[in-house]
């Protein structure tokens, strides 16, 4: 088996979907799995010109992929039909291509109406939470237990799947991002799954097969939720508007700040990540100010070239770094549509 993995390195919203989509064109995938979250996560696609936002189903399917709800995930089943119904109507073909793992978990009407009472930390109400507390207190329903699905063609054993046919390659697409995981996010303003690398093998991908791991990011840094996390100043609500940050699930306006370098550093070295893509860069060359977030200090950069150089040669100068930062091109022609006016691309490779 060949693994890779897209993984968010901020709050969420960083445009996962997107790179998920521009990799798949490479046509080298036999399987896309969505590996962690429910349908608290909204990922944006624009495919052959329509626009398509899905909360469960991995983007494989917009290109005849095996597209699989993992076993991390925890799935909403009327969610889940609307979205096959979405799709076709898209004129986008589903047959034979959308599964739930056997061993991911429900979001029951029980679970839902909980969550719509819970107001602490700011949470999407879609159930998520209850589900996922049911399935570590060992009195959850998984999908193949679930009535609705036994005997159902959308069931799939990962195990069966991944392993017994011919060698499989994995798009692994992550939901959420590193700020909002369960164990390394900003407790308790998180989410209920595991949101980085890690969070993919527990669909039964093992270590060794992980190829290559991308880190999606923003230009600027974005939240939905309780805590104060918006900056201070106009340039924050022109980055709002200008952006259209707007939750993709909840349709709640994103909170928005700099960049945070140090937060991005140990989203990166924990993730692994191999691959770092920036998106909205085209954003803040709208607004017109770059900006960076070090620690308690904002730094202002005159120019686009000095912002990225910043982001480049940071890395290398901390006190024992592993990785060397490289600008590469052919990642960026890689996820052609993306584009140099959109995206900014780092290769990251380990030293020897």
């Amino acid at each position: 088996m060949i693994a890779d993995v897209v993984v968010g390195l901020s709050y969420g919203d960083e445009g996962k979907g997107k790179v998920t989509h521009h990799l798949l064109k490479s046509g080298e995938y036999t399987h896309c799995i969505r590996f962690n979250g429910g349908c608290n996560a909204g990922h944006t696609i624009y495919h052959n010109g329509v626009k398509f936002v899905t909360h469960h189903i991995p983007a494989g399917v917009f290109f005849g992929v095996k597209s699989i709800i993992g076993s991390g995930c925890v799935v909403n089943l009327e969610q889940f039909h609307s979205e096959i119904k979405m799709l076709k109507n898209g004129g986008i073909n589903t047959e034979g291509l959308i599964y739930i793992a056997t061993n991911a978990h429900i979001i029951t009407n029980e679970h839902l109406e909980e969550d719509r009472r819970d107001t602490k930390i700011g949470t999407t109400k879609r159930g998520n939470g209850p589900a996922y507390r049911d399935k570590y207190d060992r009195c959850g329903m998984t999908a193949s237990r679930h009535p609705d699905l036994v005997g159902s063609r959308y069931l799939i054993d990962l195990y069966d799947e991944l392993y017994n046919g011919d060698r499989a390659v994995v798009l692994c697409e992550g939901a959420q991002g590193f700020g909002l995981d369960i164990d390394w996010g900003d407790y308790p303003f998180v989410t209920s799954s595991h949101c980085t690398t890690a969070g993919a093998l527990l669909n039964g991908i093992p270590p060794q097969s992980i190829r290559r791991v991308y880190g999606v990011a923003k230009a600027y840094d974005t939240y939905v939720g309780t805590k104060r996390f918006h900056g201070y100043g106009e340039i924050f609500d022109k980055i709002q508007e200008e952006g259209s940050e707007f939750g993709a699930t909840t349709g709640r306006p994103r909170q928005c700040n700099w960049l945070n370098m140090e937060n991005l550093r140990r989203s990166i070295d924990i993730n692994g990540v191999t691959d770092l893509i920036i998106n909205k860069v085209d954003i803040l060359r709208k607004v017109g100010i770059w900006g960076i977030k070090a620690g308690m200090v904002t730094i202002n950069f005159d120019s686009e070239d000095r912002w990225k150089s910043y982001i480049e040669n940071n890395f290398n100068k901390q006190k024992g770094a592993v990785y060397s930062y490289k600008v590469i091109q052919d990642l960026l022609d890689k996820i052609e549509e993306i584009a140099l006016d959109y995206a900014f691309a780092l290769k990251i490779s380990e030293k020897i």
